[in-house]
């Protein structure tokens, strides 16, 4: 029985320390958007450009990390403790995949090419939809956090 509590504690604390990685990823996220939005337009397209570029990386990882590392060890930890998390997971893991394909559209207008001063100017009138999709994704997913695995921390914690 302690070999188990010991496992459990090795197991799950380590997701711990993945979400508050990918929670500063969020935060580096977070802070890359408000300097996009508080960018002076008159600023040249080709910095614009590289701050969008900028942004674009770090979403496209943060959105990766959250769906192949983060929402699989919170469903691997919700199966675990059968609790009724992963019923929890099914209904708000479509809603994140809605967010994710609008980040991914968002990047996708980037193109990997040339961005030209009309460029700009789309993607500055997409940046507040990209923030609103943002702020409900940051919402849900500190949703599936606290129910999937908060939730579990004491009983983690408790077993070592």
């Amino acid at each position: 029985m302690l070999e188990n509590c010991h496992n459990a504690k090795e197991r799950w604390g380590g997701v711990s320390d993945l979400i508050d990685r990918w929670l500063k990823e969020r935060q580096e996220l977070i802070v890359h958007y408000c300097d996009l939005t508080g960018t002076d337009a008159a600023i040249s397209t080709e910095v614009l450009a590289g701050k969008f570029v900028r942004l674009c990386e770090i979403l496209v990882d943060y959105v990766s990390a959250g769906h192949f590392e983060v929402f699989e060890q919170l469903i691997r930890e919700a199966k675990e403790f059968n609790d009724g998390g992963v019923e929890l997971a099914a209904k708000v893991y479509p809603r994140l995949e809605e967010t994710t394909e609008v980040a991914l559209n968002f990047n996708d207008r980037l193109d990997g090419g040339q961005l030209t001063g009309g460029d700009i100017r789309t993607l500055f009138a997409e940046l507040s939809k990209l923030g609103e999709t943002l702020e409900s994704r940051f919402e849900m997913e500190d949703f599936l956090i606290e129910h999937l695995h908060n939730v579990h921390a004491d009983k983690v914690m408790s077993s070592a």
